[in-house]
């Protein structure tokens, strides 16, 4: 194990890969215990745990299987002790522990097989024949996995059939997950317990492995009832990747409490053999019969308890002052009401825009080249003219608080000019606090990569003061999101040293106070794709989730009670999914989880030419089936494709995003020719593409155009039922509330027909007017409604 790990260090030039990752950052001087902690707490239990459990189990029959179980135990458990040392916290340092399953795996099988073949030789004791009971601490294992669940069994994996005793995910999966738990360690049991032999210590490490593969087969149950569910195969590979997350969340809750197992296994064994010592001709036939009932009773009786759940607090009713300016057009101020964007008028939102990136502080590759292009007035009258309604604005922290302490009165008065020229274009701005690879700051000219690492452009982000790298080398491995130096600054932030997160916080104070009585302002997108750090999850999942909370409570005593977006890590942008911040992480209910949607776009499967993960359908799916987790809406702040294939795909986006009556954000509306994300070359690659040799607007891809500006409403009364559309084709259906009943829906071109071509069911006083590029329908909406112009194939 030393030398795999060792060797592991020197070849992994990220410390991803690695059981033991070494990134280049100084040791010293030691500030947190997060620093030192992989190297004084994880090496000596990993180290410690390997040996012992090997000596321990050295002369028993399945000598392969139990030496791979317990290297396996060793690595989870020393990153739960080394997690619990950094964090403090005790269930997420247990859960957190399932993401060195990918590490443990191989390391389980290349120790194993070294003692395997050490051991060819020994002799091995027959199998006992009868395996001590344990089914009363299998009880006690099942039933506290819903007290403990934390983050087991939630989030994108996992959906309300499949067994996962988490109450988050319903009475149905809470119950059978408990179930599955239990009798899957009996029966574990029952079979390693026969061949792991030795004395008490053997037999109490037989119980914990049992325990952990009770994991493994729960998730196996849950994979199996996945297939005839929402995760049945359909063309990508997740199947096979929810698999792997589910393996690693039941093998890791068997490490950090399958020592209850183990316990029972040991105080069965001395009862065995008192008994056996009592009577000296025990009956051969005496067994103990597995009280199934008791198992699903138990399940019952502590599940059903922790499945009452508060009900989500409604938004206020609409005030006659909201539905009297709704008639006039005016932008109402937005808020969360259950799963939904709605206005103060209780009308369903649907914000569809793209992404500005003119006051983005970017590193600039070519000085000579500018990394920006001028934000102008008719930036926002080309996007209304589109007839988008809604520009997510990148704001950089550099610029924002170039020094410590002292706020940027200029670049502040850009964004209040940017967000007013919005407006007056009727468009909603969401403040998004842009950064890609930490910072705008490049590779040193004289920097060290090791191999497989290379020197790195910079991008955008914090200020040079906010930037505690450690010296660890500013250095890429596979792209601009994992670096030893960016890793570190995250860490570093998420552990708030020397106070730089508490400056971010109170700069989104300082901003939400400028705009709390801006209802043009849909919100504030607290941090764009966080970096996971070096400590994932507790960085990219606990510790984001406490940056958020902070944020938010101080975003809100600055007054401002407009909506918060809440990003998961850049993982989400590079996979299609990850775990994000944990359920609860805040009491604020104006949120909504703002995930990028970039399947089969620019995550890692297609950059490196490998088969899908999540398509793009199965990552809407998966946006929902967490966003429903948090008990909030969800809104895509990017999406966006490139290439030969960009329109067939961008097509089916627009499909998916219609059948989920979703917004979104495309990336982006223009891009200079010196951005580093554009990487130099004859095109400014934008919605709006601009020509490098001359600086002019090249000619835009119409085809990508008919599917991001087709007909949508923008406003519809109550809730949205049913939606599906095709350039100027809609199917539109409703259910309208006691808010106001106006409806607006944009129409790209003239509405081939005008109004002959439209047929409703309960909305009156239709009419159709020019509105930029387009034409804008607006009616009164009652009851159920319905609005057709033309069959769209659904």
């Amino acid at each position: 194990m030393s030398v795999l790990v060792i060797a592991q260090a020197a070849a992994d030039p990220s410390g991803l890969l690695s059981l033991l990752g070494w990134t280049g950052a100084h040791l010293w001087p030691i500030r947190a215990p997060w620093q030192i902690a992989p190297f004084v707490v994880y090496l000596p239990v990993l180290l410690g745990l390997t040996w012992w459990t090997v000596r321990t189990i050295a002369g028993s029959r399945w000598l392969f299987a139990a030496t791979a179980s317990g290297v396996v135990l060793a690595v989870l458990l020393a990153k739960f002790a080394m997690s619990l040392v950094a964090a403090g916290n005790l269930a997420a340092a247990a859960w957190g522990s399932g993401f060195a399953l990918a590490k443990a795996i191989p390391a389980a099988l290349i120790v194993a097989g070294v003692v395997a073949v050490a051991g060819r030789r020994r002799q091995v004791p027959d199998p006992l024949p009868q395996a001590p009971s344990v089914w009363v601490g299998a009880l006690a294992f099942g039933d506290l996995a819903p007290v403990l669940a934390g983050q087991w069994w939630a989030g994108a994996p996992y959906d309300r059939w499949m067994p996962a005793p988490n109450t988050l995910n319903g009475a149905f999966a809470t119950i059978g997950g408990v179930v599955v738990l239990a009798l899957g360690a009996i029966g574990c049991q029952r079979v390693l317990g026969r061949r792991v032999t030795g004395g008490p210590a053997a037999t109490f490490l037989a119980g914990w492995f049992a325990a952990m593969w009770a994991g493994a087969l729960l998730a196996l149950a849950a994979t199996l009832v996945g297939l005839l569910s929402d995760d049945s195969f359909a063309g990508d590979l997740w199947p096979l990747m929810a698999t792997y997350i589910r393996l690693a969340d039941g093998v890791s809750y068997g490490a950090c409490t399958g020592w209850i197992v183990g316990l029972a296994a040991v105080w069965a064994r001395r009862r065995s053999a008192q008994h056996d010592a009592e009577q000296s001709a025990p009956d051969p036939a005496r067994r103990q019969l597995v009280p199934v009932g008791a198992v699903v009773l138990a399940a019952i009786v502590v599940a059903v308890p922790l499945l009452a759940t508060a009900d989500a607090e409604p938004a206020p009713p609409a005030t006659a002052d909201a539905i009297a300016a709704a008639e006039t057009g005016t932008l109402l101020p937005l808020r969360v009401s259950g799963d939904t964007i709605t206005d103060t008028a209780d009308r369903e939102v649907l914000l569809r825009g793209v992404n500005v990136n003119q006051l983005v502080d970017f590193y600039a590759p070519r000085p000579e080249v500018p990394p920006t292009l001028p934000l102008t007035e008719q930036d926002f009258a080309g996007i209304a003219a589109d007839g988008f309604n809604v520009v997510r604005l990148g704001l950089s922290w550099s610029a924002l608080e170039p020094d410590r302490g002292r706020y940027d009165e200029a670049y502040v008065d850009r964004i209040r000019g940017a967000v007013a020229q919005a407006k007056a274009h009727g468009l909603y701005t969401v403040l998004d606090m842009h950064q890609d690879g930490w910072s705008n700051a490049p590779s040193p000219d004289d920097v060290s990569c090791r191999p497989g690492a290379s020197p790195m452009w910079g991008y955008d982000g914090a200020p040079d003061w906010a930037t505690i790298t450690d010296g660890a080398p500013r250095c890429q491995f596979t792209g601009r999101d994992i670096s030893p130096a960016g890793g570190r600054a995250f860490n570093n932030f998420y552990y708030d040293t020397d106070g730089v997160q508490d400056r971010l916080v109170q700069a989104w104070a300082m901003l939400a106070g400028e705009f709390k009585d801006e209802p043009a302002v849909a919100g504030y997108d607290l941090l764009n794709e966080p970096n996971f750090g070096e400590t994932a999850p507790l960085t990219s999942s606990l510790l984001l989730g406490r940056f958020y909370d902070r944020t938010i409570d101080a975003i809100r005593e600055a007054g401002a009670e407009q909506i918060v977006y809440f990003e998961p890590s850049i993982l989400w942008s590079g996979l299609g999914f990850d775990s994000g911040p944990p359920p609860g992480f805040t009491d604020d209910r104006n949120i909504v989880f703002s995930p990028h949607l970039y399947a089969e776009s620019i995550t890692v499967d297609a950059s490196l030419g490998l088969p899908t993960i999540v398509s793009i359908e199965r990552g809407f799916t998966l946006a929902d089936r967490v966003a429903r987790m948090y008990g909030v809406p969800y809104w895509s702040g990017e999406y966006g494709f490139w290439g030969d294939d960009l329109v067939e795909k961008a097509t089916r986006f627009a499909t998916a995003q219609d059948a989920h009556a979703q917004g979104g954000a495309y990336w982006v509306w223009r891009q200079a020719c010196g951005d580093p994300q554009n990487g130099i070359q004859e095109l400014g690659d934008g919605l709006m593409p601009v020509l490098c040799s001359t600086g002019a607007d090249a000619p835009r891809n119409t085809a990508l155009l008919d599917q991001l500006t087709r007909a949508y409403p923008r406003f519809a009364p109550g809730r949205i039922t049913h939606l599906a559309a095709d350039g100027d084709r809609l199917e539109l259906t409703g259910r309208a509330g006691e808010g106001s009943c106006r409806l607006e829906v944009w129409f790209p071109g003239e509405l081939g027909g005008g109004a002959s071509a439209v047929d409703t069911v309960g909305i009156e006083g239709v009419e159709i007017a020019p509105a930029g590029g387009g034409m804008l329908l607006t009616g009164c909406a009652t009851g159920d409604y319905e609005l057709r112009t033309g069959a769209t194939g659904s």
